[in-house]
């Protein structure tokens, strides 16, 4: 079994890179462990906490205990399952903002700065929300909006202007920073994943998709020619002609160069791997989002809490069933903000998802019943964390540290998210809707009290990036060029989120698919041309928060 192009892993890059290279007429072969992603729990977007927590579409990786977290381990959901993490995220779409591209460019990926990739952004949208400029309109990525219709989630809007702060009608657009309505890929009511998107007409075109486990790539005279899989029990080769591109995710991509003998020489000789390549970069750089959701009690019955029943759920699930519409088309997440923490930082650094509903991580509501939250965390943390190999069996989990929360600078962004989130909450917009604060309470307040809270609460974001950083060829921290190639191999790529040099402002689903589709343009020996769109900064940013 071989093809030209041999892509391990069918996530939000893989399967972007495997419709563009199809569509170019090439003989296309993609590597899957997950299975098929057609249940309900992943196509109806209100059942988005139901896949994140079920073995058969997530890897179930968590992290080590995490030292500046009383050891806490923490979950690090990815998707096992065609779609990847498409098909078991919030499915928020977020592009990043336009100053995030060009520290990439400016750290060292060449031709990776917003005037290059915002081609790529337009090009595979299909944005719903009417004629822009600076928005696409016929890609296969549908993304749309919530109706909005909840008060809550216009007060949230509301009360940010209130505050002081912008509104924006396109954070992907020209103006991320300020508050508006939240983007998400949803078509018609259904998850519109990276499988819906991209792979199935991928299939269309000729593309092949084989289920079995990476175990490594196969490495002859300095050039990649295949992929080691285990299939059906037994362990096969499925060569590469031209190339062999790894799409499997910040944490098993690095995981799969590394037992390929590609990463810290030290590191693999504890395991017996023998060097191929010595990149010191390989697994290094983990970034990640942490937040907090602050609840309120809602002194009115206008929130979700109204479905959080055996009733409410089989009229939501129903209705969604019949006519994919109602609450289990969205994903809830219809209002937004994106704002700059202080004075001095040029773009937005703090991001808000907000939710018209009082619900923990793991699905359980507050005992108050109805209520309300925002999601707060900042966007541009200092700590780096590291991806390593527990083993050198393929089938062990790596070993994930993020180091989170290792720098004084953390517990201040985080102190100063709780409080101006509060100040948020206390505009006259939320006055008629405004119960106690149930998390973390009113009597939390200190700087020590608070750090007793973020310590205990903060979570994933889930927007591991990083560890496989795109640069040029003289970093020695670089693993991959300006054109997604692994430096030191040839015929092999690594295109998804790991080649991020720093994490973006936002969810990572978006630029993820955005590094698919520029990585299959580089592959093809062609580019977009740039465009020089200058995106809206906050006049008054050196002297003014808001």
């Amino acid at each position: 079994m071989d093809a030209d192009y041999v892509i391990v892993g069918a996530g939000s890059a893989g399967c972007a890179m495997a419709y563009r290279l199809a569509e170019a007429g090439k003989d296309v072969l993609v590597i899957e462990h997950g299975g098929w992603d057609g249940g309900p729990f992943i196509q109806m977007p209100g059942a988005l906490s139901y896949p994140m927590n079920m073995k058969i579409y997530d890897w179930g990786y968590e992290t080590e205990p995490e030292p500046h977290l009383g050891g806490r381990r923490l979950a690090c959901p990815r998707g096992k399952v065609l779609g990847g993490s498409s098909s078991i995220n919030g499915m928020v779409y977020v592009r990043g903002h336009a100053m995030d591209f060009d520290h990439w460019r400016d750290s060292g990926a060449d031709g990776w700065g917003y005037a290059d990739v915002l081609p790529y952004f337009k090009r595979m949208e299909h944005w719903n929300g009417g004629r822009s400029d600076w928005r696409g309109s016929d890609g296969p990525l549908h993304i749309s909006r919530g109706t909005r219709e909840n008060p809550l989630v216009r007060a949230f809007v509301e009360a940010g202007v209130q505050a002081g702060y912008e509104a924006t009608e396109d954070y992907n657009g020209e103006k991320q920073e300020g508050f508006g309505p939240m983007e998400a890929t949803i078509r018609k009511g259904q998850r519109w994943s990276a499988a819906n998107a991209y792979l199935r007409p991928a299939q269309k075109k000729g593309a092949k998709v084989v289920r079995a486990l990476a175990r490594r790539v196969v490495i002859r005279d300095g050039r990649a020619v295949g992929v080691e899989v285990k299939r059906g029990g037994q362990v096969e080769v499925i060569g590469a002609r031209a190339e062999v591109i790894l799409a499997a995710s910040s944490l098993n991509s690095p995981k799969l160069l590394m037992l390929s003998g590609i990463g810290p020489a030290a590191h693999l000789a504890e395991h017996g791997i023998e060097v191929v390549a010595d990149r010191p970069g390989v697994g290094q750089n983990l970034q990640d989002h942490l937040e907090l959701y602050l609840q309120m009690a809602a002194t009115q019955p206008v929130s979700l809490f109204k479905y959080w029943n055996l009733l409410g759920k089989a009229y939501v699930g129903a209705r969604w069933l019949l006519r994919k519409d109602g609450p289990g088309a969205s994903n809830q997440f219809e209002s937004c903000a994106f704002i700059r923490s202080q004075a001095g930082v040029p773009y937005p650094d703090i991001q808000y998802h907000f939710l018209p509903l009082a619900v923990r991580y793991d699905g359980k509501v507050a005992a108050e019943g109805h209520g309300f939250q925002a999601h707060v965390g900042p966007m541009r943390s200092p700590s780096r964390g590291e991806v390593t190999l527990r083993s050198a069996d393929p089938e062990d989990a790596p070993r994930i540290l993020f180091n989170y929360m290792s720098t004084e600078q953390d517990w201040e962004d985080f102190r100063r998210c709780i409080r101006l989130t509060r100040e948020i909450f206390a505009q006259d917009a939320f006055a008629p809707y405004r119960g106690k604060e149930i998390q973390p309470g009113a009597e939390v307040q200190t700087d020590d009290e608070l750090d007793d809270f973020i310590r205990e609460h903060v979570e994933s974001a889930y927007h591991p990036c990083g560890t496989c950083k795109m640069g040029r060829l003289d970093d020695p921290m670089a693993v991959v060029d300006p054109e997604a190639r692994v430096i030191g191999v040839d015929g092999l790529r690594l295109a998804d989120s790991s080649i991020f040099p720093q994490i973006t402002n936002g969810n990572l689903n978006g630029p993820s698919i955005m590094v698919g589709e520029k990585a299959a343009d580089h592959i093809l020996g062609r580019t977009l041309a740039p465009v020089n769109d200058a995106p809206w900064v906050h006049p008054e940013w050196k002297t003014a928060q808001r």
